[in-house]
């Protein structure tokens, strides 16, 4: 009988921690990975929101809606998180009023002069949504539309992946285009988005994420006094359209150099030349490296807090947009103005107007090649 006890009290002992290592798992499943309701789309299509958090505390929230990037909390050197991404706290928001805040954009990120490329013979028209130019997909580009979404878990990170197909003839681009971009947070606090897209039809592509960061904390001050720095010692010149002229000018004895780390609002107010063109930085630097792998492009430190962030692409260019348009017409999160400059942009991409300039890195998908195109939002603190 005594060992009847013993063995019966064995075996609920093992049902007892069985339970508890699946509830555990489970526990560190919601921890991993949360999904909640974010309401719905004018056509009441239900939108999601994604809450991602890796091992070290660090949390992204990303809704299916645009494939924004809601919030990003990150540590400072003192261990307490801020919020790094401007943006808003309602779908309604992102929907009535979004300068591309946390968004993945296509089909094609930045401008293209005057809304027409040709392919082919074939001369393709687009809404000219940028004044005469057209700017970042369209009116209601990939930042518009609800992506499908599934999670994604590895041993070190764990990531939502999105799916959308674009249609022939969507906002005047040729082809279906079949897209998919996955978001991975992992555990060396790396913010990874991996785009891949095919088409059956030869078209245009370039895609790319328009996060507004502020390391300082979202809506707590400008970010003229963040330090930047850009693996780039070419860039290209635009007109009053902020279209590239075409050219690939150095940046040596130019407000434009950042081969150093320099205060981004150190020489931003120069009363002549580029700067004077865009209100500001708006330009696109050639990267350094250019053949394809993926390389560190930039890099941010912001003094007061010692956050650091590092950007890694494969893509030959990168955007630097300095908040030039923020005006403090915007009320985002927890209620706080985004006034002039409270936001900076760094957006991995081909150049702007690539398909209209062929001496600029080709921007052509064709029938049987798979777009690729990788970049990384590296966190740190010193």
């Amino acid at each position: 009988m005594k060992y009847l006890h013993r063995s019966l009290l064995a075996l609920i002992l093992g049902v007892v921690i069985v339970s508890l290592l699946g509830f555990c798992k489970e526990a560190n499943k919601k921890k991993e990975m949360e999904k909640h309701a974010f309401g719905k789309t004018a056509d009441g299509t239900p939108v999601e929101l994604y809450t991602l958090t890796n091992a070290n505390g660090l949390e992204a929230k990303i809704t299916n809606y645009g494939g924004i990037v809601v919030s990003l909390l990150v540590p400072d050197r003192d261990g307490k998180p801020g919020d790094v991404v401007l943006g808003y706290e309602t779908l309604e928001e992102y929907i009535e009023n979004n300068p591309y805040f946390g968004t993945l954009v296509g089909r094609y990120g930045n401008r293209i002069a005057r809304g027409k490329f040709t392919l082919e013979g074939i001369e393709y028209t687009l809404a000219q949504n940028d004044g005469e130019n057209h700017l970042h997909g369209g009116p209601k580009g990939f930042d518009k539309v609800v992506w499908k979404a599934d999670a994604v878990r590895s041993k070190n990170s764990v990531g939502l992946k999105l799916t959308y197909l674009s249609k022939d003839g969507e906002e005047g681009y040729p082809g279906n285009l079949s897209v998919t971009v996955v978001y991975t947070l992992t555990n060396d606090n790396e913010l990874k988005i991996e785009y891949t897209a095919v088409t059956d039809k030869v078209t245009i592509v370039n895609l790319t994420h328009h996060g507004y960061f502020n390391l300082a904390g979202a809506g707590l001050g400008d970010i003229l006094g963040h330090e930047l720095m850009i693996k780039a010692d070419r860039f290209t010149p635009v007109d009053k359209g902020l279209i590239p002229t075409g050219e690939l000018r150095s940046v040596k004895g130019t407000p434009m150099d950042f081969t150093r780390a320099v205060a981004i609002g150190a020489r931003i107010d120069q009363a002549a030349g580029q700067l004077v063109l865009g209100g500001g930085y708006d330009h696109n630097w050639v990267l350094n490296n250019g053949d394809g792998s993926l390389a560190l492009a930039a890099k941010v430190y912001e003094p007061t807090t010692g956050r650091v962030m590092e950007v890694y692409t494969t893509e030959p260019g990168i955007q630097f947009y300095s908040g030039n348009f923020l005006d403090g017409s915007i009320t985002g999160k927890g209620g706080k103005v985004y006034e002039y400059r409270y936001g900076f942009c760094l957006e991995t991409q081909h150049f702007p107007d690539s398909p209209n300039k062929s001496d600029f890195p080709s921007t052509v998908l064709k029938p049987g090649e798979t777009y690729t195109t990788t970049t990384i939002y590296t966190f740190s603190v010193k």
